[in-house]
């Protein structure tokens, strides 16, 4: 039987219902192992580090992963409600969105793709890595035990690459167009709360922008710019009697770049 302190049964007791009860059995010793193994977190060395290495139904505890019925958005909305409940009760609440690229080989993988190494590479070497891309949505909580801030994944989404989506003969579906349907989501799970997310260069696309600001209830997204970024005023309104349609963009402004090479910018 497996025992665990009261503390973590109470954490695990949420996410419970969400789960059949034989499968729940199984899932608390996979989460227990995954915390406890080192190296690589496979289902595997979970059950040699819970003392289970020799047990003949070992397959059993792959079903949680490939056969057994749950929804790993609903466990998403719950950990997310647990780490506002205990870490931000109320204010607003900073996530962060970044990509993630997990190495993994085989014929079998076929949402696999090649993207740059972020950890390996550097701003004169670049490294190629072949593996699945992830996208995380994180939450930025400050924690006092460690004096500075974590990022505290609860939402993850697979990215394929183009050559994905070509061999399936759908159209791409961009970085920008899932992190706009992960801030929907986000959105529909706290409707009350002031959200900003905050995310690299690979996310300062205009239609994304927009689109945070269009909401009903709008979310503050924070980018990085590209210095030679096309900048704009807001566009005039519309005159009395003016003919032809109306002005989307306002006077052009200079951009980033020729501001730091003017020898009169402070």
């Amino acid at each position: 039987m497996l025992t665990l302190p009261d503390e973590i049964i109470n954490l695990c007791q949420p996410f419970e219902e969400l789960f059949h009860s034989k499968t729940w059995e199984k899932a608390q010793i996979l989460l227990i192992g995954a915390i406890l193994a080192p190296g690589k977190r496979t289902v595997s060395s979970a059950l040699r580090v819970m003392g289970l290495g020799e047990q003949t139904n070992f397959a059993a505890y792959h079903h949680v992963l490939n056969r057994a019925v749950w929804s790993s958005l609903e466990l998403s909305q719950v950990l997310l409600g647990l780490l506002i409940r205990y870490l931000a009760p109320d204010g607003p609440l900073v996530f962060g969105m970044d990509e993630t690229v997990e190495r993994r080989r085989g014929k079998r993988i076929s949402a696999k793709g090649i993207y740059r190494d972020g950890v390996r590479s550097s701003k004169g070497h670049f490294v190629k890595a072949s593996g699945l891309r992830w996208i995380s949505l994180m939450y930025l909580a400050y924690i006092p035990f460690a004096a500075r801030i974590w990022a505290l994944p609860f939402l993850t989404v697979l990215a394929p690459s183009e050559r994905y989506y070509q061999k399936l003969g759908k159209p791409h579906k961009k970085l920008t167009d899932w992190a706009t349907q992960m801030i929907i989501q986000l959105r529909r799970w706290l409707p009350d709360r002031y959200l900003v997310v905050v995310a690299d260069s690979s996310y300062s696309v205009l239609e994304l922008l927009k689109f945070c600001q269009s909401m009903s209830k709008p979310v503050t997204f924070i980018t990085r710019l590209r210095l030679d970024a096309a900048l704009h005023e807001p566009p005039p309104p519309r005159r009395p009697g003016q003919r032809g349609r109306s002005r989307v963009v306002g006077m052009r402004l200079p951009s980033l770049k020729s501001l730091l090479d003017d020898p009169t910018t402070c």
